[in-house]
C-alpha cells in the first residue's frame, strides 16, 4: 500500500466546539462522564455527560410539550426549517466534515457522502412533504352517497437510536422526515459519534427548529436504550440484527411500530459482459468506503469465470494502490476502523479464513504504523461456507471473491444468506442487469454501481429484507411511517341501512343489484 504524507503521527487534530455542543445533552446537574477517543490517533476527543433513565423521562416531557405546538404549524412552515438547514449544511460543511472524521476515522471524501446524503434528504422532503402528507379522497362505501378522506397525523414522539458508522446520515437523516411530519424526536446517538448529532441539532436550532423538539440523550445502549424505546410512540433503530430483534420485541410488547435497518452480507455479481475497468473501479468504492463499515458495503463478490482473471488483475491493482492515511485532507482513499472491537472482528475473520485454507490476494494485516485501528483493504479467495467471513457480517475492509459459470447459480448463491439489504450487478446490458437485479433478495439493488445509486435516490425506498430489517427510509414510505392514518367518512342523503318503507330483504336485493351493476361498469 502507498501512504499519504500525512500519517497518524502528523495528523492535525481540529479544534471542535465541544463545550458548546455537549450543553445540548439532556442530563442532570452532576452527570457521570465518558471520554471518547479519535480512531486516527487514540487521542481524547471529548468528555461527554451521560444521561440516566430520569433524564430520558425529562427529554420525553420536553419533547411532548414541543410536539403539540409544532404539529399545529403548517407542513410548509415545518419543511422550511430543513430547507434552511440544507443551505447552512452545505455552507458550513468543513465544520461537520472535521467532526465526522475525528469521531469515525473515515477519510474526508467518505465523510462528504454523509453531507451529500443529508442535503438530498432535506431537499426531497422539504419540497415533497406537503404532497406526501396532504389529505386524500378515497373511494367511499357507496358512490356519490359516501365521501371518504384519508387524513395523516403525526405519531407523537419518535424514539431514534442511531449508530456510529454514518453518524450524520443515520441521525438527522431519519429525524428530518419524522419532524417534518409533525413529530418530536428523542434520540440516543452512539456515544462515540454524539458530537455529530449534537452539531446537527445546534445548527437546526439556528435555522428555526423549536428548542425542545429534538432531544438528545447520551449513554450506553443497554443502559438507556430501553428507556428511549420504552416511551416512544414510534421507534426508529439502525444497528445490528441481534439488537434489532430486542428492539422489535420491546416495541411489539407496547404495540408500537418500529422501523429497523439492520445488518447485511451484501453481494456483487459481475456478469461476463461487464465493463471491467468500470467494474473494478466501482468495486473499490463498493467494498472499502468508510473502511467497509457500511451496512450496504459489498462483502461477497461473484465474478464470472470468463472474466475472473482480467477483472481481478484490474481490481487488485486498484486496491493495492489505495492511499491509507489519518488526516483531514482530500488526498486519502481509506481511513481507520472506529474501535478496537471492529479491528478484532476483522482480524479474527481474516485470520480464521487463512488458517482454514483461504488465500489472501492482497492486504490481510493491521497497520499500527498508520494508527492504532488501521487495517489494510483485504481481498480473499477460496472462502468456504464454514468460515466466519463467509456468513457473518464483517463490517470492515474485507471482501471474498467467488467464481460462477451460470447466472442462475450466481443468483442462488448471492441469495444464500438470511440477510437482504443491498446488492450490485455489473453488465454492459443494463436491461439484463435489471432482470438479474429483480431476482436478488435485497431491498436495494444497484446496476453498475455499488450502493450510492440506490441509497442516494431520496425519492425511492431504502431498507432490508429478512434479517436486514423492517420498514423503509426515503421516499413516501420514509415519511408516512411516522404518521397515523385516519379515515373520515361522511354519509349523505340516505344511511347505509334499509330506508324508510323498505324491508331488510328488499334492501339487500337492491344492494346486490347495485354491486353487480358497479362491477359491470368498472367502478372501483
Amino acid at each position: 500500500m502507498t501512504d499519504t504524507a500525512r500519517d497518524a503521527a502528523s495528523a492535525i487534530h481540529p479544534v471542535l466546539p465541544v463545550d458548546r455542543l455537549v450543553r445540548r445533552v439532556v442530563t442532570g446537574p452532576m452527570p457521570t462522564r465518558v471520554t471518547t477517543r479519535a480512531p486516527f490517533t487514540g487521542a481524547p476527543i471529548a468528555e461527554l455527560p451521560e444521561s440516566t433513565d430520569e433524564d430520558v423521562v425529562t427529554a420525553y416531557e420536553r419533547a411532548r410539550a414541543a410536539q403539540a405546538r409544532w404539529a399545529e404549524r403548517p407542513v410548509a412552515d415545518r419543511a422550511a426549517v430543513f430547507l434552511r438547514f440544507h443551505d447552512r449544511l452545505l455552507a458550513r460543511q468543513d465544520e461537520i466534515l472535521d467532526i465526522i472524521q475525528t469521531e469515525t476515522g473515515k477519510v474526508r471524501k467518505h465523510a462528504f457522502e454523509e453531507v451529500l446524503d443529508v442535503a438530498l434528504t432535506c431537499r426531497h422532503y422539504g419540497r415533497r412533504a406537503r404532497g406526501y402528507l396532504r389529505s386524500r379522497r378515497r373511494a367511499g362505501a357507496l358512490p356519490v352517497l359516501t365521501k371518504a378522506v384519508e387524513v395523516r397525523h403525526p405519531k407523537g414522539v419518535v424514539g431514534l437510536v442511531s449508530p456510529w458508522n454514518y453518524p450524520l446520515s443515520l441521525s438527522i437523516g431519519d429525524a428530518i422526515p419524522a419532524m417534518i411530519a409533525g413529530n418530536a424526536v428523542v434520540m440516543k446517538p452512539d456515544t462515540q459519534t454524539a458530537l455529530t448529532a449534537l452539531w446537527a441539532l445546534d445548527v437546526l436550532t439556528e435555522c428555526g427548529l423549536p428548542e425542545d423538539l429534538w432531544q438528545i440523550v447520551v449513554g450506553d445502549g443497554p443502559v438507556i436504550g430501553p428507556a428511549v424505546i420504552g416511551r416512544a410512540d414510534y421507534v426508529c433503530f439502525t444497528g445490528s440484527t441481534r439488537t434489532g430483534r430486542q428492539v422489535a420485541q420491546q416495541a411489539a410488547a407496547r404495540l408500537v411500530g418500529a422501523s429497523l435497518e439492520l445488518g447485511g452480507k451484501n453481494a456483487m455479481v459481475v456478469l461476463p459482459d461487464a465493463d471491467l475497468e468500470r467494474a473494478a473501479e466501482g468495486a473499490v468504492r463498493a467494498c472499502f468506503s468508510s473502511a467497509g463499515q457500511l451496512c450496504v458495503s459489498i462483502e461477497r463478490m461473484y465474478v464470472h469465470a470468463d472474466i475472473r482473471d482480467p477483472f481481478l488483475e484490474r481490481f487488485l491493482a486498484r486496491v493495492e494502490g489505495m492511499r491509507l492515511a489519518a488526516g483531514y485532507g482530500w488526498d486519502a482513499d481509506m481511513g481507520s476502523l472506529v474501535s478496537r472491537r471492529q479491528l478484532d472482528t476483522v482480524t479474527r475473520h481474516v485470520d480464521q479464513a487463512r488458517e482454514l485454507g483461504a488465500t489472501v490476494l492482497t492486504g490481510g494485516r493491521a497497520r499500527p504504523d498508520l494508527g492504532p485501528l488501521f487495517y489494510e483493504p483485504t481481498v480473499l479467495d477460496g472462502v468456504d461456507p464454514d468460515m466466519a467471513v463467509c456468513a457473518e457480517e464483517t463490517f470492515g475492509p474485507v471482501v471474498s471473491v467467488y467464481t460462477f459459470t451460470d447466472t442462475d447459480d450466481a443468483v442462488a448463491r448471492a441469495n444464500g444468506t438470511a440477510y437482504g439489504l443491498n446488492a450490485s450487478v455489473w453488465t454492459r446490458n443494463t436491461r439484463r442487469g435489471e432482470e438479474v437485479a429483480r431476482r436478488l433478495h435485497a431491498g436495494t439493488v444497484n446496476v453498475n454501481e455499488g450502493y450510492a445509486a440506490a441509497y442516494g435516490s431520496a425519492g425511492a425506498p431504502m431498507g432490508g429484507m429478512g434479517d436486514s430489517g423492517l420498514g423503509r427510509r426515503h421516499g413516501v414510505d420514509g415519511i408516512m411511517k411516522f404518521t397515523e392514518a385516519q379515515t373520515v367518512a361522511t354519509q349523505r342523503l340516505i344511511p347505509i341501512a334499509a330506508p324508510f318503507g323498505m324491508t331488510d330483504e328488499q334492501w339487500s336485493r337492491s344492494l346486490t343489484l347495485s354491486l353487480r351493476i358497479m362491477k359491470t361498469l368498472g367502478v372501483r
